[in-house]
C-alpha cells in the first residue's frame, strides 16, 4: 500500500522542467516581444529621419530648380521685349532692320545685332560691349542681373568688327536661347543648310559672314588670339582655326578676311568650347 502512494504522489508531482518552463516561458516572451517592440521602435525613427532628410533634400532641389528656370523665363521674357523694341520688318532677309536708337535707350554699350537666317532662328540678339568680358556672364542686355547674361564682344576687340578676328561670346543655355544652338553646327549638313550668320551694326551696316569652320576647342586655345603682329602670325592662326574644325567646309580664307568667332560652353566639359567660325563675304548698307 505504501508503495502504491509514492507511486501515486510521484506520479502527482509535476517535473522540474515542466515547472520551469512553465515559470519561464512568459517571461522569456516578454522579453523577445520587447526587444521586438524597441528594434521596431528604433527602424521606425530612423525611417523616419531618413524620410525628412530627403524631403529636406528634395525640397531644396526643387526650389533651385524653380528659381533657375525662373530666371530663364524672365531672361526670355526680356529678350522677346527688346526684339519687339528694336526689329522692325518681318523675319524675311532683306526686311530685317534693326532700330539702334532704341537700343541705345537702353543700353549704351550696344554695338550691334546678331541673328541666323533661315536657321537657327532663335539666335536673334543685341550684341553688346563691356568694360570686361565678366560683366555681361550675369547681366543681361537690359543690366538685369540674371545668369543668362548677353552676347558681348571680347573686350579687346575694337567694337566696329573691322578687326581680323573679332570675338563674341554667349551663354549656351539650356532652355535653348542665346549661344545654346551653336552646337548644331556640329552636323555638317546642317551646315550646308544654314551656311551664313549676319551681324548689323549702329552705324548701318549689314555684315553677311559665311561660315567656314566649326567645332569643339579647348579654352586655351591660341585661336582665341585676336591681335597678330605680322602676316605670318595670322596665316597661322588661320591654319589652327581649320585644324581645330570638326570637319572640312571647302570655304577658303586668306590673310586678307575678316573673321569673326561666335564662343560658347559645352555642357559637361568645363574646358571645352564650342566655336562657330565665320569669314566676312558681304558688307552692305542698310540705311
Amino acid at each position: 500500500m505504501e508503495e502504491l502512494k509514492k507511486a501515486k504522489r510521484k506520479k502527482r508531482r509535476p517535473s522540474s522542467n515542466g515547472t520551469k518552463r512553465a515559470v519561464e516561458d512568459p517571461k522569456k516572451r516578454k522579453k523577445v516581444r520587447r526587444r521586438g517592440r524597441r528594434k521596431k521602435k528604433k527602424v521606425g525613427i530612423f525611417s523616419t529621419i531618413i524620410l525628412i532628410i530627403a524631403l529636406c533634400v528634395f525640397a531644396f532641389s526643387a526650389f533651385n530648380l524653380a528659381k533657375i528656370f525662373r530666371g530663364y523665363q524672365k531672361g526670355s521674357n526680356e529678350y522677346e521685349e527688346v526684339i519687339a523694341l528694336a526689329v522692325e520688318g518681318n523675319e524675311e532677309e532683306e526686311s530685317f532692320k534693326v532700330n539702334f536708337e532704341e537700343l541705345l535707350k537702353i543700353n549704351q554699350d550696344t554695338v550691334g545685332w546678331i541673328r541666323f537666317f533661315p536657321e537657327p532662328a532663335q539666335i536673334n540678339y543685341p550684341v553688346v560691349q563691356g568694360p570686361d568680358n565678366d560683366l555681361y556672364l550675369n547681366k543681361t542686355f537690359s543690366a538685369n542681373d540674371n545668369t543668362v547674361g548677353a552676347i558681348f564682344v571680347n573686350v579687346y576687340n575694337n567694337p566696329d568688327f573691322n578687326d581680323q578676328h573679332t570675338i563674341i561670346y554667349g551663354h549656351r543655355m539650356n532652355d535653348n536661347t542665346m549661344f545654346h544652338d551653336l552646337a548644331k553646327f556640329a552636323d555638317r549638313s546642317f551646315l550646308e543648310s544654314n551656311p551664313y550668320f549676319y551681324i548689323y551694326t549702329p552705324d548701318g551696316r549689314k555684315i553677311a559672314y559665311r561660315i567656314y569652320a566649326a567645332g569643339e576647342i579647348l579654352e586655351t586655345s591660341a585661336s582665341y588670339g585676336t591681335t597678330f603682329a605680322n602676316t605670318d602670325e595670322f596665316q597661322a592662326f588661320l591654319d589652327l582655326t581649320k585644324q581645330e574644325a570638326g570637319y572640312e567646309t571647302g570655304v577658303k580664307v586668306n590673310t586678307n578676311d575678316k573673321i569673326v568667332t561666335l564662343s560658347t560652353c559645352v555642357k559637361g566639359k568645363d574646358e571645352a568650347r564650342f566655336v562657330v567660325r565665320g569669314v566676312k563675304d558681304l558688307e552692305v548698307r542698310v540705311d
